[in-house]
């Protein structure tokens, strides 16, 4: 459990660090997966240890909620955009 949290710590902080210096937000998603993972992980192994693990399990569940609504946002945005891109090419075939 421990080398997946090591693993998985290391992908969002390597996510973290692109989107960072580059400004490109759209991994963002992939960088909530991924945190959600580590917060289930983490919950899973405080539960085997006879612990209270059930917060960070919680809180995973939100993590995967809102990478699920980052998707579909990304997702209808690149929709939304090729949309937007075909209606000006129709314009703009129109006025020549």
């Amino acid at each position: 459990m421990k080398i997946v949290r090591i693993i998985l710590a290391i992908i969002v902080l390597a996510l973290s660090a692109y989107q960072l210096i580059t400004w490109n937000f759209e991994l963002m998603p992939y960088s909530m997966l991924f945190l959600g993972a580590i917060m289930l992980v983490t919950g899973l192994a405080e539960l085997q240890k006879d612990r209270k693990g059930y917060m960070s399990i919680v809180v995973s569940s939100f993590l995967f909620f809102v990478s699920i609504l980052g998707f579909l946002m990304n997702s209808l945005s690149l929709i939304d955009n090729a949309h937007e891109y075909s209606l000006i090419r129709r314009i703009s075939n129109h006025m020549v």
